[in-house]
């Protein structure tokens, strides 16, 4: 431009320090440069031109990319047969660049000479096979960009070893825990108060095992699933009663108990019964 322009470099809408990266203009072009590129440089770059009221400008992306990290946490998952399953996360620096696969290789304890197992691969687990028996193995896992691969690996901790034909595994012996429990009530009958005529309910929780069995008597007559008086219900160790229009003839102690092979458990509460006048 005529005159020369005025120019202006931006780095993310910041203006640049002089002391990170250098400016050189000359009446028909601009450059800048970095001596020494490392990954913060990376960013969106805008260079403005300015002569009085009219400007132009252009923006630039760079990327700058590194070496990946190594993969983490690393396990060796299983063993079997003549195989081996291996699994890691992604590595926490990926270089500032996508990560395009691993690198699995495999080394005999013997030796420690490391073999590829496989390159440019994908996901972030795989099964390693056709290992020698009777021998042991420790595995490693490299990460790559489009750098490469990265400067150090991943290795499992612990080899795997791999069993001579005709082992058996014996899983260990473990005692049988005993669930059985004694007959107990959870929530209590509760007194109550009611007028002659009315159905009313009474209403407990136990709980036991093996199944409790229940009965409920009261101090004047035997409760049974048959009488057309009172009816029992039992779910999920919820417990009720229902009386049908009771009369004070009905007023009384109420007693249920739960007896099971472990025991038994007895409860009980006071029913008063109103006349309706």
């Amino acid at each position: 431009g005529k005159p020369r322009p005025k120019i202006t470099w931006l780095k993310d809408g910041q203006t640049l320090d002089s002391k990170d990266v250098g400016i050189r203009n000359s009446s028909t072009d601009t450059i800048l440069f970095i001596r020494k590129a490392e990954l913060h440089h990376s960013g969106a770059y805008e260079v403005t031109l300015q002569i009085e009221n009219m400007s132009d400008k252009v923006a630039i992306t760079i990327q700058i990319i590194d070496k990946p990290g190594p993969p983490q946490n690393i396990k060796l998952v299983d063993v079997w047969g003549f195989n081996a399953a291996l699994e890691w996360t992604p590595p926490q620096d990926d270089g500032n660049a996508q990560i395009l696969g691993y690198t699995v290789q495999k080394a005999d304890k013997k030796t420690m000479e490391w073999y590829t197992v496989f390159d440019h691969y994908r996901r972030t687990n795989c099964i390693v096979s056709d290992l020698i028996m009777g021998n042991e193995y420790f595995f490693r896992v490299f990460s790559e960009n489009l750098c490469g691969l990265s400067e150090t690996a991943a290795t499992t901790k612990n080899p795997a070893h791999i069993q001579k034909t005709g082992t058996t595994y014996k899983p260990p012996c473990y005692k049988e825990h005993d669930f059985s429990e004694a007959p107990k009530f959870t929530h209590p009958l509760v007194n109550r108060s009611v007028i002659a005529g009315y159905n009313t309910t009474l209403s407990c929780a136990v709980r036991g095992i093996p199944k409790v069995h229940i009965t409920a008597v009261t101090e004047i007559v035997a409760i049974r699933h048959e009488s057309l008086s009172y009816r029992m219900f039992s779910k999920q160790g919820v417990l009720t009663l229902e009386i049908r229009k009771p009369t004070p003839f009905d007023g009384g102690i109420y007693t249920c108990k739960a007896v099971n092979e472990c025991g038994e458990a007895e409860i009980e509460c006071r029913l008063d019964v109103r006349g309706n006048q």
